[in-house]
């Protein structure tokens, strides 16, 4: 098993150096992180970062950063949920691609960032893998299709758009790169020079 190396920084206080983990030190600067699949682990990780940042002071907005290629619809949408009960507004980084479940979560950021290279992809639900009888298959449907729906209302009062645009481009894999996703209504604003 390979030894991963956690990236730090040296800080000087008035007990000599001390090593402070890049996470840590972000997280002090309100910046936080959705760079992996999306399900019930790193749902629960980032619920409790923006808990944590959103109790320490309510009036300062949060940084979450995201590249995900998406993942669980019902974890994805506890984090949205979070997102929208927490005091403290979250405004959301696009870097690199953003995809699926992770794109909707970009969108219902307060403000919306892209990089200049960010690129966003929206599409229906995904058909799980699954086994069983003809009536198993007909629920998975039917709940797939209550997804697609609130989805596709979700996207469109993040947009600025009405639900059967949104499902009309989600019938296949359809990809913003930043200026399209301005001029679409998915982002507010292209991050140029250091506005980090």
């Amino acid at each position: 098993m390979r030894n991963l190396i956690q990236p730090c920084m040296i800080k000087e206080s008035a007990n000599g150096y001390t090593p402070v983990r890049l996470e840590d030190e972000l997280f002090g600067q309100r910046k936080i992180f959705l760079t992996d699949e999306i399900d019930i682990c790193s749902a629960t990780s980032l619920i409790k970062q923006l808990m944590i940042l959103s109790h320490e002071d309510p009036s300062a907005p949060i940084s979450l950063y995201i590249s995900s290629s998406g993942g669980s619809i019902d974890s994805g949408m506890s984090i949205i949920d979070c997102m929208s009960s927490i005091k403290a507004e979250v405004d959301t980084y696009c870097v690199g691609l953003t995809a699926s479940m992770a794109a909707v979560i970009f969108s219902c950021g307060c403000r919306r960032f892209m990089f200049p290279s960010g690129k966003l992809m929206i599409h229906d639900p995904m058909i799980p893998e699954t086994g069983g009888n003809a009536l198993k298959l007909k629920a998975v449907s039917d709940s797939l299709m209550e997804y697609r729906m609130s989805i596709a209302s979700l996207l469109a009062g993040n947009c600025g758009k009405t639900a059967g645009e949104i499902l009309e481009l989600t019938r296949q894999d359809t990809y913003f790169n930043a200026e399209e996703a301005l001029a679409f209504g998915l982002a507010d604003q292209i991050i140029e020079g250091e506005n980090l």
